[in-house]
């Protein structure tokens, strides 16, 4: 396996190519490559002939420990969230009812945030993850955190080019949210993926604005919660360890699925997620109204006296505040 090869993931009737795999490419690294071409979380996939020669298979050991050949083609089972929405979506003629879970999950976002088991994987990650910083903090600057599929860019429709799928005033929100935030990307993929859509996306190098670092799923943890089971999810805490300077005062992520910032529920804010870019691309404004709300909350001392799922409300609050004069988007110049 020197060159790489590759495997065939059987799923849903059809077969996904995975490429340049390496001796030292883990099954946790393998499942983030199988979500990247069928949507299926890692925590989602049930991987049905893969054996280890020695022992069990775990999310830690590597391709090098299997006995395959080049084209093998690997089994599959596990569904999208996109299927289990459906598959779960209340018809339209049931009335509608109160939801308590949200007041179940508060109580063990508590627990989990808190239980010492997870705040020593944390603590592993400060010690062993490195980050490659693109562009150095700045003095006196809050941090913003955000993920990419579905946040800022929909990932799983067709389209001729990468910029037919990014969320609408994504360059805008990020030159304005740049005057008060450091900007760090953290997504659920490998890192290779994460630099690939960021110059997709005319992130990387815009004049307009610098990201900090990327976050990749090695800096994520697996947590057990009653609702979700086991899931990796995204503990700020692996920032706030490496930069002192960065804390649950001044810190902000945005992420549409929720769980991912189970272990630090008073720092994020679930934003509406971006399908079905062709329908949605002339009326999709999130990115403007969050960037109201950071620079609404740009001068509060600690983010932990706010409430973000109630973002809208504050925003609107402060609407008699002089908005911003917009910056052109050149989200079609890239």
């Amino acid at each position: 396996m020197e060159n790489g090869t590759t495997i065939i993931v059987k799923w849903n009737g059809q077969e996904y190519e995975i490429k340049d795999l390496q001796n030292d490419t883990t099954i946790h690294e393998l499942k983030a490559r199988i979500y990247e071409e069928t949507g299926v979380r890692p925590d989602r996939q049930k991987l049905l002939n893969l054996k280890c020669k020695d022992k069990g298979l775990g999310d830690d050991q590597t391709i090098g420990m299997l006995n395959i050949k080049p084209g093998f083609k690997l089994m599959m089972m596990g569904s999208t969230e996109e299927d289990i929405a459906e598959a779960s979506r209340v018809p339209e003629n049931v009335s509608e009812v109160i939801n308590d879970l949200d007041v179940e999950q508060d109580i063990e976002d508590i627990e989990v945030e808190n239980a010492e088991i997870y705040l020593a994987k944390i603590q592993k990650r400060i010690e062993n993850y490195k980050i490659e910083e693109l562009n150095a903090p700045r003095e006196n600057k809050k941090l913003l955190v955000l993920d990419i599929d579905y946040t800022l860019f929909d990932h799983r429709s067709v389209a001729s080019s990468g910029i037919e799928l990014m969320r609408p005033f994504l360059h805008e929100f990020l030159t304005r949210a740049y005057k008060h935030y450091d900007i760090v990307i953290w997504s659920a993929t490998s890192m290779k993926w994460i630099n690939e859509k960021m110059k997709l996306l005319g992130v990387t190098d815009n004049p307009n604005y610098n990201i900090t670092f990327h976050l990749d799923y090695l800096a994520m943890i697996t947590v057990h919660t009653s609702k979700y089971g086991l899931v990796d999810v995204k503990p700020l805490g692996v920032i706030w360890g490496k930069y002192p300077g960065y804390s649950p005062k001044n810190t902000i992520m945005f992420d549409d699925i929720r769980r991912n910032f189970i272990m630090n529920p008073g720092s994020g804010l679930r934003i509406k997620p971006f399908k079905q870019a062709h329908l949605n691309r002339d009326k999709d404004k999130e990115l403007l109204k969050l960037a109201d709300y950071l620079e609404a909350i740009a001068e509060v001392d600690d983010f932990q006296t706010l409430n973000h799922r109630k973002w809208k409300e504050y925003k609107n609050k402060k609407s008699h505040r002089k908005r911003p004069h917009r910056t052109e988007d050149n989200s079609q110049n890239i």
